[in-house]
């Protein structure tokens, strides 16, 4: 379990003070590596054999958020993808995601994502594989409920993005409740919330920081940015040196977060998947910015290169 506020101030005072770098870097990840961690496909599989991803996400004005992720979900090998919103906004979501199947939750005035929605979306996760918490959710006041009350609850694998993690930063303890396998994917601006700390303290030493919010949480750290950190509790640690400064736009987060969520649905561990999602994400990302430009790529485009990512991974 979590400590109390005050332990968690006095934890956080060796990065307060200046950060010393960590003596030692992580290991950057390779592509033989990553590709060992591919999950199995058997020629007899079907839909069923290869998961369903839940993916919590969207409101009024952020509903781009909710399909990229359910997008990046379908290109990541999963079976299934189900996309959990606002009752308001779901057939503006729906209709423009062919593969996905929707579930219409209990809606805000803002139409956001509400408190009351918790049960239904708990009865749901009985039957999921994994859950993506987060992308486009906003910060309504009844959809911070929510995810303060469903995370600690939720029975299946979570990854937590965005709007998700703000509304934790208040007390990520509630992570250490967990029973499930749990990643979280942060940029430095919601890392420094979560730890309390400013966002150049986050980057003054990412290593630091990556290994100091999975040791209280309890959970995998992807730390997104250049040179993407991949922490878990216990001090493991890798580095992704695929991607570049065309990932820094608008969307690609969530993209991450979809993709992160249907490989945690097809069986795959909260460490590695993040690993392998990283890794995929900044290749399709490479890719991308061969057809389009650093400058003129957009998240969609790493979604359409996340195939040939996957084919150049396969063949090493």
């Amino acid at each position: 379990m979590g400590g109390g506020q005050g332990d968690l101030i006095d934890s956080l005072h060796p990065i307060r003070m200046a950060l010393k770098r960590t003596p030692s870097m992580p290991s950057a990840l390779s592509i033989d590596a990553v590709k060992s961690l591919l999950p199995e496909r058997p020629d007899d599989g079907h839909k069923g054999t290869f998961g369903h991803v839940f993916i919590i996400a969207g409101a009024r004005g952020f509903t781009g958020a909710a399909k990229l992720a359910c997008m990046a979900a379908g290109r990541s090998g999963v079976g299934l993808v189900t996309v959990g919103v606002p009752y308001p906004v779901a057939d503006s979501i729906a209709g423009s995601l062919f593969e996905t199947m929707s579930l219409r939750l209990p809606a805000t005035e803002a139409e956001t994502i509400d408190r009351d929605a918790l049960e239904s979306a708990l009865s749901f996760c009985e039957g999921i594989d994994a859950v993506a918490l987060g992308p486009g959710l906003s910060q309504h006041t009844g959809t911070i409920e929510f995810v303060l009350e469903f995370t600690p609850q939720c029975p299946a694998p979570l990854l937590v993005d965005a709007d998700g993690l703000n509304a934790l930063s208040e007390n990520p303890s509630l992570l250490n409740e967990r029973a499930s396998p749990t990643v979280l994917t942060p940029h430095p601006g919601e890392m420094g919330r979560l730890l309390h700390i400013s966002t150049e303290a986050v980057q003054a030493d990412r290593e630091a920081a990556a290994k100091q919010l999975a040791e209280l949480t309890q959970c995998v750290v992807l730390l997104k940015g250049r040179g993407a950190l991949i922490a878990e509790p216990g001090g493991r640690m890798a580095l992704n040196p695929t991607g570049n400064n065309g990932l820094g736009a608008g969307g690609a987060g969530d993209v991450l977060s979809g993709l992160i969520g249907g490989l945690l649905a097809q069986g795959m561990a909260a460490y590695e998947a993040a690993c392998l999602g990283a890794y995929v994400h900044g290749m399709a990302g490479d890719f991308a910015a061969e057809r389009f430009s650093r400058r003129g790529m957009i998240a969609r485009d790493v979604v359409g290169a996340l195939p040939e990512a996957w084919l150049a991974l396969e063949a090493g």
